[in-house]
């Protein structure tokens, strides 16, 4: 009987908190004057399942229309479509720093917080300005041959496949030339994937296992993250999220752990002209000073497996899909390609990056794929500043979370005409029009702009013109409006297959 009664009052209690904490939330909170679905304002199941389903930028897109253009997704969480306010939100010294999100991203065995999801703005600062200097674009130029290298081996595939008149999945080969690219970037060869013709070290299936689980993680009150990974090890695709996790961390160490047993020394410093080595001369010769160790080089190893290759390659899917759905577009591309190759600005066999950006309308196809279709499809979460901040003309209270999503702000009408939703590269060619720069999310922004921007823009510079010249590519179905994608954290492309077949290349006279 008495456990009856105490059932009873603990479920009275229960109810009593929860309808308090529904009044609470629906009309007291101060982020309840903010329209958004009834169950985000009570909880954050809401923007679970919301991430969980893979397609998140649909239903911001469907939000934004029904809300506005702030919308409440959980209790304390704002999304924003207003290109203006990036600026308030993630620029610099903006007094906005990055959410508990990040955490489930980090390096299972980071010393400090790694470059993306360091949350503490000074720590990050300071720990990035140790290598910030390697991935200049100078830096980065001076091992343009490795590209060359994997384009080669990417050429060499897409020939043996033109003559067997196969059909491929390109973003999936573009994977695969961008994990050459860091692994000849980074470590001095590549990993050999162009040349077995498939992922036969299982790279790009271990973040297709660990992104939805870590996006799914990041969005998960703080104290039911852990819950949701032990339980979550009874699923077998959690299972292989962990398994991706070590199997990438355990490249990284081995990549490490070879390079300072091989590695010929000059002066005590390490000869190879790749960013691993620049690393390493940065912890022989200051390691001590900036408290720089192995397990930081090794962390950095780390993060180039994890994120530098999956972004480049859906820039990459997604400048090719575009250009190749509207065959005006294609023709304008081909046209200025073949007439910069036959009067010698484009070199062969191999194009350099210089010359490739001075193609003013490969330029601009390639700023407006990234605008319509950047690499992350989720919201990029801040931490307003504790006095709070006045965003898109309404105060948001300090210690409120808000984002935009990059795919939705990078639409914004008010910014980028009333055809933003179009494909239209033209916009990049008026007067002024380097300006909406300061409104794209592709590269981050602030503080927090990527750090292998350069090597992403090396590649595509380099690789996209060179695959134009050399095939003719065509979609497999004649007409297809848009690319079919997951949002999970990457707005990845599915199913983008193409026909090619070799061209002739117009060489100077």
């Amino acid at each position: 009987m008495l456990q009856s009664g105490a059932l009873q009052n603990l479920g009275l209690i229960l109810v009593v908190y929860y309808t308090g904490w529904i009044l609470y939330a629906r009309w007291l909170h101060p982020l309840a004057r903010f329209p958004g679905p009834p169950l985000a304002s009570i909880s954050r199941l809401w923007v679970i399942l919301h991430v969980a389903r893979g397609n998140a930028v649909a239903e911001q897109r469907e939000l934004h229309r029904k809300y506005g253009a702030i919308v409440r997704i959980a209790p304390n969480e704002l999304i924003i479509n207003d290109a203006r306010s990036l600026k308030t939100i993630y620029g610099f010294n903006s007094g906005f720093t990055k959410t508990d999100f990040y955490l489930p991203f980090r390096s299972p065995f980071a010393r400090y917080p790694d470059h993306f999801s360091a949350i503490d703005e000074q720590l990050h600062a300071k720990r990035r300005r140790i290598v910030n200097q390697m991935y200049s674009m100078t830096k980065v130029l001076q091992a343009e041959k490795y590209v060359d290298n994997c384009m080669d081996h990417l050429l060499e595939k897409f020939e043996e496949l033109a003559q067997q008149g196969a059909t491929i999945d390109f973003y999936q080969w573009a994977r695969m030339y961008a994990y050459d690219v860091v692994g000849e970037f980074f470590f001095g060869r590549p990993f050999g994937l162009l040349q077995k013709g498939h992922d036969f070290l299982g790279y790009t299936t271990a973040t297709d296992f660990l992104i939805p689980v870590m996006a799914v993680a990041g969005v998960m009150p703080s104290y039911v993250r852990s819950l949701f990974m032990l339980g979550g090890l009874i699923f077998s695709r959690t299972r292989k999220a962990f398994k991706a996790l070590e199997q990438l961390a355990h490249a990284a160490d081995v990549a490490v752990e070879e390079r300072m047993d091989n590695t010929k020394k000059i002066d005590g410093l390490p000869w190879h002209p790749d960013l691993l080595s620049r690393v390493f001369e940065i912890y022989y010769r200051e390691g001590e000073a900036l408290d720089y160790k192995v397990i930081d080089v090794k962390m950095e190893a780390f993060g180039a497996f994890f994120g530098g290759s999956d972004t480049t390659a859906i820039s990459m899917a997604s400048i090719i899909f575009y250009i190749l759905r509207d065959r005006e577009i294609y023709g304008k591309v081909l046209d200025e390609i073949d007439t910069a190759t036959s009067k010698g600005a484009l070199s062969v066999p191999h194009i350099a990056y210089r010359e490739a950006v001075k193609l003013p309308f490969l330029s601009a196809c390639i700023k407006e794929a990234m605008r319509v279709h950047p690499s992350t499809g989720l919201t990029l979460p801040r931490l307003t500043p504790k006095e709070g901040s006045l965003i898109s003309g309404y105060r948001v209270p300090g210690g409120a979370r808000i984002g935009a999503n990059a795919v939705i702000v990078q639409s914004d009408k008010s910014v980028f005409g009333g055809d933003a939703d179009e494909f239209r590269p033209e916009r990049w060619l008026h007067s002024g029009a380097d300006g909406l720069a300061q409104y794209s999310l592709q590269f981050g922004a602030g503080s927090r702009t990527c750090m292998g921007k350069h090597i992403a823009m090396c590649e595509i510079y380099k690789v996209i013109p060179q695959i134009l010249r050399t095939y003719h590519l065509e979609l497999d179905s004649p007409v297809k409006p848009s690319l079919r994608t997951t949002d999970y954290w990457f707005h990845k492309p599915i199913d983008l297959n193409l026909k090619l077949r070799r061209r002739e290349v117009r060489c100077p006279n």
